[in-house]
C-alpha cells in the first residue's frame, strides 16, 4: 500500500529540511516547492494526498494560494506560518485551508496534524460510501458519492471544511447541533473554537443561501449551536 504522499511548500532552507526529514523517518512520500507559482503547477501536476504551506513566499501570499487551488481541488491543506495573529490565522481558513500551525512548531504536533487531516480522508470516504448516495433539500443537493453540492442544479464549490459541516448538518436534518459537538465531529481534538466555526459557517452560508431573503437552511441557536431546516420548516 503506498504512503500518503505530501507536497511541502516552504522557501526557509531549514524549516523546509526539517519538515522534509521528519516525513521521510516517517516513511511518507513527499516533494518541495519553494515558490507559489511552482507550489500550484506541482499541486497540478503531481496530485499530493495534502499540502503543508508556508504563507510567507517571494512570490506570492499563501492566502491567494489557497484561493486558488480551492478553484479546483479539495486538497487538504495545513498551514505552517509565523504569523500568530488570530486575524492571519481566520483569513487563512477562511480561504479554505484546513490546519493551521504556527512556527516554531514541534514535529511532534505537526506529524500529530498530519495524522487528524490523513485520518479524516480516509473516515470522509470510507462513511460516504456507506451511507445514502445523495441528500435532497429543496434546490440544494449533495452527491456523497461524488463529493460535489448543487444548488438550483447549478455545482456550487465548497471547501474541504465547509463541505465537512454541510454534510453533518444534512446527516442531522432538522435537529440542534451543538458547537462544541460540531468542533469534535468535524475537526476531533482540535484546537479550533467557536469564532472559527463561525467563520467557517458564515462562509457557507453565503454559499448555500444565495437568496437568504427567500430561503434559508442554516438556522443558529446563539451560544447553543446551529441546524439545518426542511426547507419551509421556520420553526
Amino acid at each position: 500500500m503506498n504512503r500518503p504522499f505530501i507536497l511541502v511548500v516552504e522557501d526557509d532552507k531549514p524549516i523546509r529540511k526539517l519538515i522534509t526529514t521528519t516525513l521521510e523517518t516517517q516513511g511518507y512520500r513527499y516533494h518541495t516547492a519553494e515558490t507559489g507559482g511552482a507550489s500550484i503547477i506541482e499541486a497540478v501536476s503531481r496530485q499530493p494526498d495534502l499540502m503543508i504551506l508556508d504563507l510567507g513566499l517571494p512570490d506570492m501570499d499563501g492566502v491567494d494560494i489557497i484561493k486558488k487551488v480551492r478553484t479546483w481541488s479539495n486538497l487538504p491543506i495545513i498551514v505552517v506560518s509565523a504569523r500568530s495573529e488570530d486575524r492571519d490565522k481566520i483569513e487563512a481558513l477562511d480561504a479554505g485551508a484546513d490546519d493551521y500551525l504556527t512556527k516554531p512548531f514541534s514535529v511532534e504536533e505537526l506529524l500529530a496534524r498530519l495524522r487528524v487531516s490523513l485520518r479524516r480522508i480516509r473516515y470522509d470516504s470510507d462513511k460516504l460510501l456507506k451511507d445514502a448516495s445523495s441528500f435532497i433539500n429543496g434546490p440544494l443537493k449533495i452527491d456523497y458519492a461524488a463529493g460535489c453540492v448543487w444548488l438550483d442544479e447549478e455545482e456550487i464549490h465548497l471547501t474541504p471544511s465547509e463541505y465537512r459541516l454541510l454534510c453533518l448538518l444534512a446527516k442531522n436534518v432538522g435537529k440542534v447541533l451543538t458547537h462544541n459537538y460540531i468542533l469534535h465531529e468535524i475537526w476531533g481534538n482540535h484546537p479550533y473554537d467557536v469564532s472559527a466555526l463561525r467563520v467557517f459557517m458564515a462562509t457557507l452560508r453565503k454559499k448555500i443561501e444565495k437568496t437568504s431573503s427567500q430561503l434559508r437552511y442554516i438556522q443558529t441557536h446563539i451560544g447553543i449551536g446551529y441546524r439545518m431546516l426542511q426547507v419551509g420548516d421556520d420553526s
